[in-house]
């Protein structure tokens, strides 16, 4: 526990059974319970993941969006804690984050990766197409968004019962923010991280992954 509030950290899974000891291995000792979603991996996640204590849930169909929505009805924490298993965001600053999210009394707290310090992490591509996609955001939603594809947040698992989560991919990302704007009842809030390279191989598309997040901004906000 962590100040009287129980923590739940979550990590979707694709084929990260190169990163995911590191990862699991950093997780700081107040985590109460750690998921690891496995989206149908065909190396050893899993079995990795297992063997150092994580709660491993299995999600046979892939999709980022369909890996978390899984976890998160396996989690039992106060707060939720959301990273990848590609060791790119820092595991080791999970207290940091816990404080500002505390600190600011909020509800949902985004982890920007801008500005990237470690020129490694990012392309050029995709700090572009990162950039189109958050100025998308904030301008369909009126609320500025520094970093709407991050996929490292904390928030409070109750909020989740006011939020409509429909995508399966990875526009989640992106629509768990959209949710938490659009709700007057949710605070929101937004830190700087340190982001670094990824370990094993990207599994992002970024045209195809870009025009379909972009598309889904618009039709999300269109809707009804």
């Amino acid at each position: 526990m962590y100040k009287g509030l129980a923590i739940t950290v979550i990590i979707p899974c694709l084929n990260e059974e190169e990163a995911i000891e590191q990862v699991l291995r950093a997780i700081p000792e107040f985590v109460d319970e750690v998921i690891v979603v496995d989206n149908d991996s065909t190396d050893k996640t899993a079995e990795v993941a297992g063997r150092l204590g994580a709660k491993v849930i299995g999600e046979k169909i892939r999709g980022y969006g369909r890996a978390y929505k899984r976890g998160f009805a396996n989690a039992t924490g106060d707060l939720i804690i959301t990273l990848d298993g590609d060791h790119s965001y820092p595991v080791t600053g999970i207290s940091y984050l816990l404080e500002a999210f505390l600190h600011l009394e909020v509800d949902f707290l985004n982890a920007s990766r801008f500005p990237v310090r470690d020129r490694h992490a990012m392309s050029a591509k995709h700090m572009f197409g990162n950039l189109i996609l958050s100025m998308g955001m904030s301008l369909l939603y009126f609320r500025w968004v520094r970093d709407s594809q991050s996929g490292m947040w904390v928030f409070r698992r109750s909020i989740l019962q006011d939020m409509n989560l429909i995508a399966d991919g990875m526009a989640f990302s992106e629509e768990i923010k959209i949710e938490a704007i659009r709700n007057s009842r949710i605070r929101f809030g937004e830190i700087s991280i340190v982001y670094s390279s990824r370990m094993g191989e990207t599994k992002l598309n970024p045209w195809r992954d870009g025009f379909a997040n972009l598309w889904f901004l618009v039709k999300k906000r269109f809707s009804r």
